[in-house]
């Protein structure tokens, strides 16, 4: 097996509608889900009510890399500082598209456009408080 880091995000009980957002303007392909109402042992920690529908864990792809999620336990996430998720595209066509996708009701940090080190570079914070980085990889290496 290799090793691997992949990253988790606790999306504060809008983890369906971050996949399906992925699913949507990325993608993403869902390799599995649980809510807390179908765990076989109950969470260590005291839910909200109402919670037992929401995602206590899951997985998608995005293109081949795994991306895992939760609606976390309740509490609103904390805002993670100095993450972000780097998103390789193939060519600048489809990096435009996943950037201004990613913007939708989001907040760009920087516009999309060449940069010395990939002809197409932005970075951008989703709906869902995810940090993305969308590149092209230089299409030679000196």
């Amino acid at each position: 097996m290799k090793t691997l880091i992949e990253p988790y995000l606790n999306l504060g009980g809008r983890c369906d509608e971050a996949v399906a957002f992925y699913q949507s303007k990325l993608g993403a392909v869902l390799e599995m889900r649980m809510t807390f109402g179908e765990s076989p042992e109950a969470p260590p920690m005291p839910l909200p009510d109402g919670w037992a529908d929401k995602v206590m864990h899951c997985s998608f792809l995005i293109g081949e890399s795994r991306v895992m999620a939760s609606d976390g336990c309740g509490a609103e996430p904390e805002t993670i500082q100095g993450v972000s998720l780097s998103l390789t595209l193939p060519d600048e066509s489809s990096a435009r598209q996943a950037f201004t996708d990613l913007a939708e009701n989001g907040e760009v940090f920087m516009p999309i456009g060449p940069t010395f080190w990939s002809p197409c570079f932005g970075m951008v914070q989703d709906a869902y408080g995810v940090r993305w980085m969308v590149t092209v990889p230089p299409t030679s290496v000196s």
